[in-house]
């Protein structure tokens, strides 16, 4: 896009929208955010506090009234009867889950505090008890096999297609999952990643359309797919495909408080199970500033968002071709599609392959935060992902373009001997649960081959384990956490903080 026809598009003015809805014999407008409007009176009314929390409006911690400021601390409050319970909610926070529910074109909608790990784990524990099947593919986030452990769910993994040249999984093929569904006609639901992180869309109505069929439940993973139910000419949303349940981050692309999401669910959910099982696990005493972030960040969505993701994928575009005009990067998108396992992709997202400069994506990474003060979402072995949501601005996204380009100037070098492959496809031994909790033994990296791993290995972000509880270690596995842990990638999961030794089964 050229620059003067960019700036034109940037600098659209902004017309809010009425999205009203009737609900029974009321009508909820998207203007609304009632728990914003119940924290404002609370505040004018003066309070006395003899409850939690115990700073008392800041009173008792200068510092942090320093920190986060006086308006911020003096609604950081707990449960009452103005404000309603996240538990069990009957005034401002259900009026809240209805406008969301409204929305987002779901049958209801949940305020999670505990992000959109707490969400996906609610998902699973809501359609699987121990032993039920779940077909899924394996590059899920942690989250979602953390809930096997909790609930004893056996994976069927479907083996995500992988793009050589960028070292990255891609979406499941139609194929794949059709034939996992055929074979397994006792799995009680499919889960589907909508998008991944590096943007990338599998075939979601062709999944639902033969999931349900045999009577599975359609479970989808939109952490970073917030923007699609309110973008223009962005990949379907789960709730418009027909999936029956959904966790969104909001905090990602929507611009509310880091840790808030959305629980949505389809008419094939019942929504008095699924707040039970929310509460086995969501904290009793939720934040009020998290609320609030939830529901005006709706609402801002709900008005604005079809002009604000316009703007947010024009500023994609455009860096987009900036960045491939420098050469030796190559920033994707659309042209990506093949129709099957890269379906559809995210054009807000600016995923960057950066090998060709002789740098994994995590020196990238660093460089730009050490040398440039830049921060990006993450690198991998051979890509950088720099999110672009509604806050973003053209004169950032041009600094990260110049920062690139000198990037590539002073530290160019052969790319020879170094590693590409970022999914490496698992061999499954046991269930993530009888693994997590049987017997164990200690053992050092290079002494695990063979063995059963019974516990976590990931590089964080982006979260997706390269060992899980139960898979078999491989020589491809260690030479790829060392790989890892030399190019400088945060690895997480282990007992042993260094990833110096793994846990894994004493018999097996």
């Amino acid at each position: 896009m050229c620059m003067p026809v960019f700036f034109a598009f940037y600098t659209c003015q902004i017309k809010d929208r009425n999205m009203g809805k009737e609900f029974g014999m009321g009508k909820l407008s998207q203007t609304r955010a009632p728990i914003y409007e119940a924290l404002e009176r609370f505040r004018r009314d003066r309070v006395v506090p003899f409850d939690v929390p115990g700073h008392k409006h800041g009173r008792g911690n200068p510092e942090l009234v320093q920190l986060l400021g006086e308006r911020c601390v003096s609604i950081d409050v707990n449960s009452m009867k103005p404000l309603d319970n996240l538990c069990h909610p009957v005034s401002v926070i259900k009026e809240a889950e209805e406008l969301a529910a409204d929305a987002f074109g779901a049958s209801h909608a949940f305020l999670m505090v505990g992000g959109t790990t707490s969400a996906v784990q609610t998902m699973i524990l809501a359609c699987c008890k121990k032993g039920d099947k779940i077909i899924l593919p394996r590059n899920v986030h942690r989250s979602a096999i953390n809930a096997m452990v909790l609930c004893g769910a056996k994976p069927v993994y479907v083996n995500p297609d992988v793009d050589q040249r960028l070292g990255i999984s891609l979406g499941m093929k139609r194929e794949d999952v059709i034939q996992a569904i055929e074979d397994n006609p006792d799995a009680v639901a499919v889960f589907v990643n909508n998008p991944t992180y590096y943007g990338i869309c599998s075939d979601l109505k062709a999944i639902v359309k033969a999931a349900h069929a045999k009577g599975m439940k359609v479970l989808a993973d939109e952490a970073h797919g917030t923007h699609f139910y309110f973008g223009k000419d962005l990949p379907v949303s789960a709730m418009e495909a027909g999936a029956d349940i959904a966790s969104v981050s909001m905090h990602k692309s929507g611009g509310s408080l880091t840790q808030s999401s959305f629980l949505l669910t389809g008419e094939g959910m019942q929504p008095g199970y699924v707040r039970q099982i929310i509460n086995l696990t969501q904290t009793t005493s939720g934040s009020y500033l998290l609320l609030s972030s939830l529901d005006i960040s709706r609402r801002n969505l709900a008005l604005r968002g079809e002009e604000s993701f316009q703007r947010v994928t024009a500023l994609a575009e455009y860096a987009r071709g900036e960045i491939n005009q420098i050469g030796d990067y190559y920033a994707f998108g659309r042209e990506m599609i093949n129709g099957d396992s890269i379906y559809d992709f995210d054009p807000t997202k600016l995923s960057i392959h950066t090998l060709d400069i002789g740098l994994a994506g995590i020196e990238v990474y660093d460089i730009l935060r050490d040398e440039y003060d830049i921060q990006i979402e993450f690198g991998d072995l051979g890509n950088i992902l720099a999110y672009l949501s509604i806050g973003d601005r053209i004169r950032e996204v041009e600094r990260l373009v110049t920062a690139l380009a000198d990037l590539k100037r002073r530290y160019k070098k052969d790319k020879t001997g170094m590693l590409s492959q970022e999914y490496i496809s698992p061999k499954v031994v046991m269930t993530p649960q009888d693994s997590f909790y049987a017997e164990k033994e200690s053992l050092p990296l290079e002494q695990t081959r063979g063995r059963v791993c019974s516990e976590f290995v990931m590089c964080y972000p982006p979260g997706i384990p390269v060992l899980a509880p139960g898979e078999e270690i491989t020589d491809e596995i260690i030479q790829y956490i060392v790989y890892a842990k030399e190019k400088g990638c945060s690895m997480t999961g282990p007992e042993d903080e260094k990833i110096e030794r793994l846990n894994v089964l004493r018999d097996r």
